[in-house]
């Protein structure tokens, strides 16, 4: 085939017109002066949907919305195409399935060699993806921006690369006091204390987190009131596609609140563990002294009838009036440890602060010696308080006798009593607060905390048991009230005796005590129940020299069954701890059986007992033959309830 400028045309032709049918990322069509589609490749069939015999000769405009139509989109695009030599520009667009998509468009109007218009040539490009993904970048953006702008709790703003403040949500407003207007544009060091500016806190912060990426520490800012609050900080920074630093995030949280909430739960812990602690000794020491009350029963109620028997020899006398001394300061030790487990018997009353601390003044003063000064200021209408006086007394006693060994060489002890509100553990209410204080060597804190602790003592050897402050804390407790101690090295130690107010009426008085001699009593056949085979025969051997007949049993069962053996049995003393069946349990078997029968219930601690049994009269161990003698007499003289 010859080669001729006309054939290389047609081929030319051919070529760039299958070239364009191959471009299917492309929409690329021909239209007329008047906007009617002459051409239709692939692309254009690909995203529009129409086939080339079904869109050739129909008018561009079909591609346009409704609205846009009604706008007169089209014939603007194509005016702006032959005037302008070009329309550029970006839109939605309908499909023949009446579908939607973003499109990018650009027609260029055609011309002859002398100018004329021929047509235009169009493209269109299928841009919905990457409009849905700028669209819900964009959505992503407001929906952060807005999100950052309602956080309260957080301050969440931005630093350009200098640490100028650039934007303010209303979490920092809120904790920092400032608008953005006052603050937009000023440097953040305007947070930090005076000393953290002079030390270059503010600028280190920035450093660190450009180099290593991130900065987070905890410390002291400034709100716009000149206020102070413990913050907790994060600066990121925001690098640029070229490694270039934009700026910084800056997150800051007020955590004044939760460090302070933290120390409470802290301290809370810590108090719980010393009551725990003090609990579990308590128990212990309850034990020790329920079973060295039984010891001192049996020591005692020996000696007593050994006394009755060494005669005129006075050297015996000494030895037995010595192993009674012995006894009796056994019984004081146990009271004391009774007092800290909270189960020693009170009798409490209503007891006046102001006349009780007078009456026992002189006995104080006597007491800490004449190099300390009592001086007592106790106003003269303070409420009563619930208390049992002579425990109150005894604890007033060894607070002043601890204060007058923590001054060697003398000073001022100060007596002083307000009624506070609860504080603590304490129940809601009003309490009177008996303090005693001292100007003496102090406490350091490890000291002060074990300083309630049972036969802890910092005094030397053979100057004290280590039991005052813990009998004065067991009888607060007991009380219902409370034992704070505060105290520091060189400034003197602090007592704090927390006590519930009384009602008008006085609780738990003492019964009165019937005063019976021995020889009044006719013979009787007493019951004596202990688990105890020592206690028993001790008893056993007072009562059988106070002339009565004594049946023994070391079980409730068995003493169940000597009301069987024996019917003629006129009384009843029975220990309360025994194992299966405790004394309380006893005497309710025994009522059932007896209504009338006289019953002691013997103890060496206070009892929390319910209904008719709690009227019971009470035998505390250790006792004497005269104590016996006396709650006998206060058991046969009672009423019983059938």
């Amino acid at each position: 085939m010859p080669d001729t400028p006309a054939l290389r045309s047609v081929l030319e032709n051919d070529r760039f017109r299958l070239l364009v049918d191959a471009v299917i990322d492309y929409a690329i069509y021909m239209l007329d002066p008047n906007g009617i589609v002459v051409s239709w490749n692939s692309g254009a069939r690909r995203f529009k949907g129409y086939q080339e015999a079904e869109i050739l000769g129909s008018h561009f405009s079909c591609f346009y919305t409704p609205q846009d139509r009604e706008a007169g989109m089209p014939e603007r695009a194509l005016k702006a195409a032959t005037e302008e030599g070009r329309f550029e520009g970006e839109g939605w667009r309908v499909r023949k399935d009446g579908t939607h998509f973003w499109c990018h468009v650009v027609i260029d109007p055609i011309r002859d060699p002398d100018g004329s218009l021929l047509g235009f040539a169009k493209i269109t490009r299928d841009l919905t993806d990457h409009k849905i993904a700028e669209q819900t970048l964009k959505q992503s953006e407001q929906q952060f921006r807005l999100l950052v702008q309602s956080v309260t709790d957080y301050a969440i703003y931005m630093l350009d690369p200098v640490g100028r403040v650039s934007s303010w949500n209303l979490g920092a407003q809120h904790i920092k006091g400032y608008l953005p207007l006052e603050v937009i544009g000023q440097h953040f060091s305007l947070f930090y204390t005076a000393q953290d500016r002079a030390n270059g806190e503010p600028q280190r912060a920035l450093e660190v987190a450009a180099r290593e990426g991130r900065f987070e520490k905890q410390g002291w800012r400034v709100r716009k009131d000149g206020s102070q609050f413990l913050a907790h900080v994060i600066i990121d920074p925001i690098w640029s596609d070229t490694g270039e630093v934009l700026g910084f995030a800056k997150i800051t949280r007020d955590i004044s609140e939760v460090v302070q909430a933290q120390k409470e739960l802290e301290l809370a812990r810590e108090a719980l563990f010393q009551s725990q602690k003090l609990q579990a000794v308590g128990q212990l020491s309850g034990g020790i002294a329920h079973d060295f009350n039984n010891l001192l029963t049996v020591v005692r109620g020996n000696l007593e009838l050994l006394r009755k028997h060494v005669g005129d020899n006075p050297k015996l006398s000494r030895l037995v009036d010595n192993a009674v001394l012995g006894t009796d300061r056994g019984v004081s030790l146990t009271q004391r440890m009774l007092a800290f487990a909270r189960r020693q018997e009170l009798k409490t009353e209503a007891v006046y602060l102001p006349q009780m601390v007078t009456n026992i003044l002189g006995l104080l003063c006597s007491s800490v010696g004449p190099k300390v000064q009592v001086q007592a200021h106790l106003a003269p209408d303070l409420p009563a308080v619930h208390a049992d006086i002579n425990q109150l007394e005894l604890a007033l006693l060894n607070l002043a006798s601890n204060a007058r060994d923590a001054m060697p060489g003398g000073g001022a002890l100060a007596i002083d009593a307000q009624v506070r509100e609860a504080e603590g553990t304490l129940r809601h209410g009003q309490y009177v607060c008996l303090s005693i204080v001292d100007e003496g060597e102090g406490m350091d804190p490890q000291t002060l905390a074990r300083a309630a602790d049972p036969f802890f003592t910092t005094k030397g050897v053979g100057k004290g048991t280590g039991l005052g402050l813990s009998m004065v804390h067991g009888l607060a407790e007991q009380l219902g009230g409370r034992l704070v101690m505060q105290s520091t090295i060189g400034l003197g130690t602090r007592a704090e005796l927390w006590l519930p107010l009384a009602t008008s009426k006085v609780i738990n008085a003492p019964s009165p005590v019937v005063e019976l001699a021995a020889p009044a009593f006719k013979t009787l056949t007493i019951l004596v129940v202990d688990d105890d085979s020592l206690v028993l025969n001790s008893t056993k051997l007072l009562l059988e020299d106070l002339g009565h007949r004594v049946i023994w049993a070391a079980s409730g069962a068995v003493a169940l069954q000597c009301f069987a053996q024996h019917p003629g049995i006129d009384l009843m003393i029975t220990d309360m701890a025994m194992p299966h069946m405790d004394g309380a349990q006893l005497a309710e078997r025994v009522r059932a059986m007896l209504p009338g029968l006289p019953i002691i219930l013997a103890t060496g601690y206070a009892l929390n007992l319910d209904g008719p049994i709690a009227t019971l009269p009470r035998l505390f161990k250790p006792y004497s033959q005269l104590q016996l003698a006396e709650v006998m007499a206060q058991a046969l003289a009672q009423p019983t309830v059938g």
